[in-house]
């Protein structure tokens, strides 16, 4: 399909026929972004998104967990609309390997990807020498004192 002289979109053609089997119906995620961006509910049994790559699926299973986090996968599927889909997708796959599934994320990996920075992360073990000996321990009767007695609410 083309629109004003670009390709708008591609659709495979089935060509084989059966009257013996039932239909055949292919989708293509893409196509629906613009409807989920609207009611991301829909994204949660849309038929359209079974078809997604693995890493999508995987991350999607992840955050339609958390409240609002339908919201973000559509967010995060929407980024193909603007970038690379390959580059989106190894974004989400080093998120889910560092085991970080967040929308934040992912965004600083695609940036990073897209910027030509490396996407590595950096280490972080701290030296020895600030390593905790004692394990801080919490005192709340220090907090009451400063308030000038201990009232509790009750």
């Amino acid at each position: 399909m083309t629109a004003e002289g670009h390709v708008a979109c591609e659709h495979q053609r089935i060509i084989e026929r059966s009257h013996r089997q039932p239909g055949r119906v292919i989708y293509d995620w893409r196509h629906y972004l613009a409807v989920v961006q609207r009611k991301p509910g829909a994204l949660r049994n849309g038929a359209p998104f079974v078809e997604m790559p693995t890493a999508f699926r995987q991350l999607e299973d992840q955050m339609l967990r958390k409240p609002g986090g339908d919201r973000e996968m559509v967010e995060i599927l929407s980024l193909v609309l603007h970038h690379d889909e390959q580059a989106v997708l190894c974004a989400v796959e080093m998120a889910l390997e560092a085991g970080v599934p967040t929308k934040t994320h992912v965004l600083n990996l695609l940036h990073r990807l897209v910027d030509g920075k490396s996407a590595d992360q950096p280490d972080v073990t701290p030296p020895s020498g600030l390593a905790l000996t004692k394990e801080p321990e919490a005192n709340v009767a220090r907090y009451d004192g400063l308030r000038g007695g201990t009232r509790h609410a009750s």
